[in-house]
């Protein structure tokens, strides 16, 4: 009897261990989440993220990150599984068309939130379905040293006193025009460098410039839908706004360090040059481009002199524009796997993009330039432009222009489009040849 007890008691004590050893395995499972990421070269960084996090919090998150030019497939394949990814990235409103089934309604999360320009998120019926992380944003990057010695001259054409005030073309044109009329008084070649239009480095004017005018014509074709999406669905075009286009094209080209039958030969690095070395006051480019103004020899730009203005082309109410901002990387939720997975991750992003520590490998680490108001301008990127979009974005009553170029319908549009622009530059092809080379062209491609 005893022996039998003892039995007993043995085997009912290794039932109960084995239940809690497999409640231990379920909390475990439930406790971890998984984070599929796209940026191959971040992948060491969220390695020590996740460990940090499961520090502070006893949730384990896992890192899988896609090899280069392999996330789509990698997801397709990881999705599939019982341990699916619960947090994963989109590319935009393209991305979501094919991820819609997986993608939760993010309406109500603090990361939505924290947004300061909730346009850019993706949107679908109400809801809210990708969340941008990182952004970029381009416009017409200016030295403000050059900008205040026009603005001190007492021979000045016009009322405003600082670069700041510029809220329109009409504006813009008279003090670019003013300035070409002094430029050997404040001592550059042209107001604006070289509009780089050989074969490879016109993608300032064929993709970025032409977002503008494009953007206009979607949203006034459909404003209630993403323009991307509106885009997409366009078989022919009507160019409305192309004239618009037309008037900041010529005020560059009229206005530059270099004639423009000249242009065919200059290519980005030169316009950039010209700009370091103080032979221009203003260039149109991206964030991208501080680095390559610093890392000029000679460079005589300070960083605190370095500001953007917005693409002004004349369209009706441009005082409210902002900078051209956007992204091809935008988080979301797995909405298959459990609720409980679910907050988890919310919980996960809503650390990494609110809490100190998280905000400092965001920065530090990461090097993004983030959309949400929970960042300062201190806990941006250290750089000059970096800031600048972090500041374009925060600004009241300023409507952010959104990336609608992934809406064209091929490379050769785009190629086709710079070859005509050229081509006008160099006074062999009229601005209404243009326009039906562009029009034609998207129509054919498409």
């Amino acid at each position: 009897m005893k022996k039998r007890l003892t039995a007993f008691f043995l085997c009912l004590a290794m039932c109960i261990s084995g239940l809690t050893l497999a409640g231990c395995s379920k909390k475990t499972a439930e406790n971890e989440i998984y984070f599929l990421n796209f940026k191959p070269e971040s992948a060491s960084v969220y390695k020590a993220i996740a460990y940090d996090y499961e520090q502070e919090t006893g949730v384990r998150v896992k890192v899988v990150t896609a090899a280069a030019n392999t996330y789509e497939q990698t997801l397709k394949s990881e999705i599939a599984k019982s341990d699916a990814p619960t947090i994963f990235q989109i590319n935009g409103p393209i991305g979501y068309q094919s991820w819609k089934d997986y993608c939760l309604d993010l309406s109500d999360s603090k990361l939505y939130s924290y947004l300061t320009d909730k346009s850019m998120a993706i949107t679908d019926n109400g809801g809210v379905y990708g969340i941008p992380y990182v952004v970029e944003g381009y416009g017409i990057i200016y030295n403000d040293s050059i900008m205040r010695k026009y603005f001190s001259m007492p021979d000045k054409q016009v009322s405003i006193s600082s670069a700041s005030e510029i809220t329109d073309f009409a504006t813009l044109k008279a003090v670019v025009e003013d300035m070409t009329s002094k430029k050997e008084a404040l001592g550059i070649d042209g107001v604006f460098g070289s509009t780089s239009l050989s074969s490879g480095e016109d993608w300032r004017w064929q993709t970025h410039l032409a977002n503008v005018p494009f953007y206009y014509e979607f949203i006034a074709k459909a404003a209630d839908k993403d323009p991307v999406l509106t885009g997409l669905e366009t078989k022919e075009i009507d160019f409305q706004f192309a004239d618009n286009f037309k008037n900041l094209f010529d005020l560059y080209l009229n206005n530059s360090v270099i004639d423009k039958k000249l242009l065919g030969s200059k290519s980005v690095a030169d316009s950039m040059a010209e700009f370091a070395l103080g032979k221009c006051a203003m260039i149109q480019n991206g964030n991208w481009g501080w680095s390559q103004i610093a890392e000029v020899a000679g460079n005589t730009v300070e960083a605190d002199d370095v500001k953007f203005l917005p693409l002004y082309t004349g369209v009706e109410g441009e005082a409210n524009q902002g900078l051209c901002i956007g992204t091809e990387n935008y988080l979301a939720i797995n909405k298959q796997v459990s609720e409980e997975k679910q907050k988890l991750s919310l919980d996960f992003l809503d650390w990494l993009f609110s809490s100190d520590a998280g905000k400092q490998y965001v920065t530090d680490k990461l090097g993004f330039i983030t959309p949400f108001n929970t960042f300062t301008e201190q806990q941006q990127p250290d750089d000059p432009l970096a800031r600048e979009v972090a500041s374009w974005m925060k600004k009241e009553d300023i409507k952010t222009i959104p990336w609608i170029f992934t809406a064209f319908p091929s490379e050769n549009f785009k190629v086709t489009f710079g070859n005509a622009l050229l081509e006008y530059a160099q006074g062999t092809k009229s601005w209404d040849e243009v326009v039906t080379t562009v029009k034609t062209t998207w129509k054919n491609e498409r």
